[in-house]
């Protein structure tokens, strides 16, 4: 049973930079595609960035792009989000997950119901 761990959130001033992980046991890392989403208070789950099992592919959300970037190091079955200049709008909770390579992916990653697999969460506050 693959378990995922988020890690890394925190409070940021505006404009500030944070670098979230996800770290996976009880599976190889490697064999599953990778979704980022967030919460926020009283808001749906929303996707905001996913990777394919190898890393080719990679996908953002408007509201984050050009801020946020996902990487992967399967290695070390980690995946990564680092996120820069970020605004008051961006805090929420943010959670990994997974599902088995498939292909398809990449149009289904936003969906909350694409991925078996969900961590704990890790809170990220921008606020000044």
């Amino acid at each position: 049973q693959l378990q995922l761990v988020e890690s890394g959130g925190g409070l940021v001033q505006p404009g500030g930079s944070l670098r979230l992980s996800c770290a996976a046991s009880g599976g190889i890392m490697g064999w599953y595609s990778i979704g980022w989403f967030r919460q926020a208070p009283g808001k749906d789950r929303e996707g905001v960035s996913c990777i394919t099992s190898t890393g080719r592919d990679t996908t953002y959300a408007e509201p984050v792009k050009g801020r946020l970037t996902i990487s992967r190091d399967n290695a070390n079955n980690t995946v990564y989000l680092q996120m820069n200049n970020l605004k008051p709008e961006d805090t929420a909770v943010y959670y990994c997950a997974a599902v088995r390579a498939q292909t398809g992916f990449v149009r289904r990653c936003a969906i909350v119901t694409t991925y078996d697999y969900w961590g704990q969460g890790t809170q990220v506050t921008v606020s000044s």
